[in-house]
């Protein structure tokens, strides 16, 4: 099931989600669809304009799909008739004349908060927000808004906007997303496994187990959300880089398998002692690989980003799937072929094999000038670590010139905002000094350049003043008793319906809520937003009245710091772990220090170049280092099994170029075969093609690692290494 709602991230005991939830059951829902159409710097006050929106308002109020749509044609307005208040609707009827739409015009220019909510900050475009009913599927209530409106809106621009829009278009482009991305990572795997394996049923059997491996995957991840429906487990935009993190991890398991088999049946010419030898050498180094991978993967379960976990668990499973397909059906399937000893894939060697055998000899002469070499390069990123910004602003989630991109860009820049801080204030909503205290906090927010706009239940109680003052601005202002107060909702009753102030208080006028809207913020805006309201309440709010803040802007706030605790505790919990398996596995606490050196070299210089470059630290970008170190786990395992293995009966002087020829060349073609990782830089999603970039370096940064760092200092240090075989 794919949902990318940002609120089923959050963990439910957070702050700011108990106070979102609290919104939702006293207001309804207040996730809303926005709708501007118009054309640009042309005054969208004529009749034909209103008639469309009459039109519009009216197709979605009918719709089973929609709660409440709010715009000129459904509002209504306040006018003083012999000194009574009298309440009717903004737009009488569809087909209005010039004058009457300029009357239209004249009444919300003298109420400016009413015209923020419905007219672009240049006139040039009319505002609908649309509201669903509550636990509405918002992929189908978006996708049934768009079909009404496009059919409506002919010859007008169209922008739409706002939380509810962006949880319902999303799981369809994601869908379309994973579709493509995993079809270019297949045909780079398969490209890049052709030209060296040079042999095609050895590619398909690899294939073979990608493929069952992905499958069993995604079917794990679909019977998690049906037998324990949580949100954990939905597929949500972190998600679409997952099958191809898993592609290549089981690509890497087999790679190892079928480059070993090569190698023992150039030796041996005998099928049967080649697939016992190379299953002998490398069920536990892949058995390993595959722990520590899930070690790795499974630390992202300490994040308080609920997808995060079900990331980390899901990928665990079908990294376990992988290692038993490796270590049994792969080997079946290369047992049941009949191979050509002769054949130019196994009596020839490779261009990467003839490649390691230069790194080698250069790695093996100069170890420390190397080693050297390398902590140089992890210091410059180092270095870049410190300028890493964390960033959740969506519109940054795509290309610009893209249609979602250039929506947002527009109701940011030409709306009165669409991002939404909510204020819930519990005290008695007809008490003056609690009225005046949401206005003192309305100013506040006003007094930030990208809040826009706000209103509540005080705005109406100042509109209604002014208006049986005989329509005198000097009354726009909240009455001296409480008694006035309630005369004035008394009269309001008379001719209106108390209901159009559901979405500001409550029947019992206990709760009051404030709505406040911006433009698209950066992290640090976010945070001083949210903490100087704050500041500001606690100053200055009496204890009679508790304050709760939530919306975007807050979960925005909230988010930022969950993704810098998540990321920290998993990169911390992940390399402690593998080295701490490493360790009893290989029997010396020193081979499981080894074990996390290219890998931690990796993530410093990956986040480093982030820093560097610009990119900055999201929610999708969090799970990098896990992947980093997930992947990159396996050669530096591959690495000293071998080395292990063959110290027991390989000479000292020769012992590390034999590793490095018996490991080199499957390292390599492993993080050669990586590259499908390259596919997600064609993702529609820019922090999805960010991690396709860093994880190509990262294999890159991980591969080269254990072959220079690694194998230098496992040259430099192998009397402390070196096993022995006792009599």
């Amino acid at each position: 099931m794919i949902d990318d709602d940002l609120l089923k991230m959050m963990p439910e005991d957070l702050e700011s989600r108990i106070s979102w939830d609290n919104i939702q059951e006293e207001f309804g829902s207040t996730e809303v669809v926005f709708i501007a159409f118009g054309h640009e710097e042309e005054n969208i006050f004529q009749p034909e304009a209103l008639a469309k929106l009459w039109d519009l308002s009216e197709a979605l109020e009918a719709s089973d799909w929609v709660d409440e749509v709010t715009s000129i044609s459904t509002s209504t307005r306040m006018d003083n008739y012999d000194g009574f208040m009298e309440i009717d609707d903004l737009q009488l009827y569809r087909n209005l004349s010039q004058e009457e739409v300029d009357d239209i015009l004249t009444y919300l220019d003298k109420n400016e908060k009413i015209k923020k909510q419905l007219v672009s900050r240049e006139g040039d475009y009319f505002i609908a927000t649309i509201k669903p009913f509550d636990s509405i599927e918002l992929v189908g209530f978006v996708a049934e808004i768009k079909s009404i409106t496009d059919s409506i809106l002919q010859g007008f621009d169209i922008h739409y906007g706002g939380q509810a829009y962006f949880t319902g278009i999303m799981p369809p482009m994601i869908r379309e997303d994973v579709k493509g991305l995993m079809l270019a990572g297949m045909i780079i795997m398969v490209i890049i496994l052709l030209l060296n394996l040079r042999n095609a049923p050895a590619v398909g059997m690899v294939i073979t187990v990608i493929m069952l491996s992905l499958a069993a995957m995604m079917g794990f991840m679909g019977w998690m959300v049906h037998l324990t429906g949580s949100g954990k487990f939905l597929f949500t935009l972190a998600n679409t880089s997952m099958p191809i993190i898993l592609l290549t991890i089981a690509n890497s398991d087999g790679v190892h398998v079928m480059t070993k088999f090569f190698k023992e049946f150039r030796i041996f010419k005998d099928k049967r002692r080649a697939v016992a030898s190379t299953m002998d050498s490398l069920l536990i180094p892949i058995f390993l690989t595959s722990i520590t991978t899930v070690a790795a993967f499974l630390a992202m379960t300490t994040s308080p980003l609920e997808p995060l976990i079900g990331y980390g668990i899901t990928i665990s499973a079908g990294i376990l799937i992988a290692w038993f397909l490796s270590s049994t059906l792969l080997p079946s399937l290369i047992s049941l072929k009949k191979w050509d000893p002769n054949s130019k894939a196994v009596a020839t060697k490779s261009v990467f094999e003839k490649i390691i055998d230069k790194l080698g000899k250069v790695v093996l002469t100069h170890p420390k000038y190397v080693f050297s070499t390398g902590l140089f390069i992890v210091i410059i990123g180092l270095f870049g670590l410190f300028k890493v910004s964390v960033d959740v602003d969506m519109a940054k989630f795509f290309k610009k010139g893209s249609e979602l991109r250039d929506s947002m860009d527009f109701l940011g820049e030409k709306m009165n905002g669409t991002v939404d801080l909510r204020v819930r204030l519990e005290g008695d909503m007809k008490e003056p000094e609690t009225l005046n205290s949401m206005i003192k906090l309305q100013d506040k927010l006003a007094d930030f350049p990208q809040v826009r706009t706000s209103y509540s239940i005080a705005n109406v109680v100042e509109q209604m003043h002014r208006t049986v003052m005989d329509d005198d601005p000097a009354y726009e202002s909240i009455p001296e008793s409480r008694e006035k107060v309630n005369n004035l909702f008394t009269m309001y009753s008379m001719s209106g319906d108390p209901d159009d102030f559901s979405t500001m208080v409550d029947y019992q006028y206990s709760v009051g809520l404030i709505t406040a809207f911006s433009t698209n913020l950066t992290t640090s805006e976010t945070f001083e937003i949210v903490e100087s309201s704050q500041r500001y309440i606690d100053q200055f709010f009496g204890k009679n009245l508790k304050v709760d803040f939530t919306g975007m802007i807050v979960i925005i706030r909230d988010l930022v710091n969950l993704i810098i605790k998540s990321t920290i505790v998993s990169i911390i919990f992940s390399l402690i772990i593998i080295g701490f398996i490493a360790s009893i596995f290989f029997k010396k606490i020193l081979w499981g220090i080894l074990a996390v050196i290219p890998l931690t070299s990796a993530v410093l210089m990956n986040f480093g170049f982030m820093g560097y470059f610009g990119i900055e630290l999201s929610h999708i970008t969090a799970i990098l280092s896990s992947i980093i170190i997930g992947v990159g786990v396996d050669f530096a395992i591959h690495y000293i099994a071998q080395f292990r293995r063959l110290s027991r009966t390989i000479v000292e002087n020769k012992l590390s170029r034999e590793v490095v020829d018996d490991v080199g060349y499957p390292i390599i073609l492993d993080a050669a075969s990586n590259m499908g990782f390259g596919a997600l830089l064609f993702s529609a999603f820019i922090p999805i093609q960010y991690i396709g970039g860093l994880m190509v370096f990262a294999m890159v940064s991980t591969s080269l690692g254990t072959l220079t760092v690694l194998s230098a200092l496992a040259e430099l240090l192998k009397n402390k290494l070196i096993e022995r075989n006792t009599p």
